[in-house]
């Protein structure tokens, strides 16, 4: 049997990249989606779901915006009957920047977007799961809430802040049956991430990047989508409240260069 079969899924960030593949895979696992993100390119991947005979639908919405968000949790259980998953992955990166040099308006955004807006997908979809007791809210954070140097102090800042609201948001819903879990994707090829990819081919650096860490690789955006449908599913019915790195490896030593004699 499917997975997520007969589940409803809300995901944001759904236009490309994590959350694309995320949408598509939900589908496949059996979820009628509900496909969010602020641009237009969400209808195409609501399309793509279709034309694979799964169940969509497409909203242009800003995931930092209360409005916006209660409108999509009130779309999903108004089409649908219920609301099981809220992926809430969509995020800025805010570029690269010293601390110095940051602008309060760079910092209000990329924290409305990147940890306002998990916030506002915890609060609204928990306000519709908890009568039903039961629920699974997944977040992206990033390694860059774990570790220093995987982006600006801002990004960084906000991502750290999602983990610390998924581990007491978690506590918060005690006994609702609701689990929050977030995923910390590694050195990942979106949209998102695409200026720096293309430093790095410029510059003729681009295999590097996949020797950071001991897969030898760098990750793709299904390597992602893979662990939130995991933490979506009813296989992960006891985890709650974590953090999961999914980055082959760079978080879990210090760096190294080359390989152990």
């Amino acid at each position: 049997m499917p997975r997520l079969a007969g589940k409803v899924a809300i995901i944001t960030g759904a236009g490309s990249g994590i959350g694309r593949d995320s949408a598509l895979l939900f589908a496949r696992e059996g979820a009628k989606v509900v496909a969010v993100d602020k641009t237009s390119a969400v209808n195409a991947t609501a399309e793509q779901i279709d034309r694979a005979g799964g169940a969509a639908d497409a909203i242009i919405a800003d995931a930092g915006s209360e409005t916006d968000v209660a409108r999509c949790v009130d779309h999903a259980v108004a089409r649908h009957g219920a609301l099981d998953v809220i992926f809430a992955n969509a995020g800025i990166a805010g570029g690269w920047f010293r601390t110095t040099d940051l602008t309060v308006e760079q910092w209000t955004e990329v924290l409305r977007v990147n940890l306002i807006g998990v916030f506002l997908a915890i609060k609204h979809a928990s306000r519709v799961m908890t009568p039903r007791g039961k629920g699974s809210i997944v977040c992206t954070a990033s390694v860059a809430g774990l570790k220093a140097n995987a982006g600006s102090s801002h990004y960084a800042a906000s991502k750290a802040g999602v983990i610390s609201l998924v581990q007491t948001s978690a506590y918060s819903l005690a006994g609702t049956g609701i689990r929050v879990n977030a995923v910390c994707p590694g050195i990942i090829e979106t949209g998102m991430t695409k200026p720096t990819f293309e430093k790095a081919r410029a510059r003729g650096t681009f295999d590097a990047l996949g020797e950071l860490n001991p897969m030898k690789r760098i990750g793709q955006p299904r390597d992602i989508a893979s662990m939130a449908l995991f933490l979506a599913s009813d296989e992960a019915s006891y985890v709650n409240g974590q953090a999961i790195a999914v980055d082959g490896g760079l978080t879990a030593s210090m760096p190294y260069a080359g390989r152990f004699k």
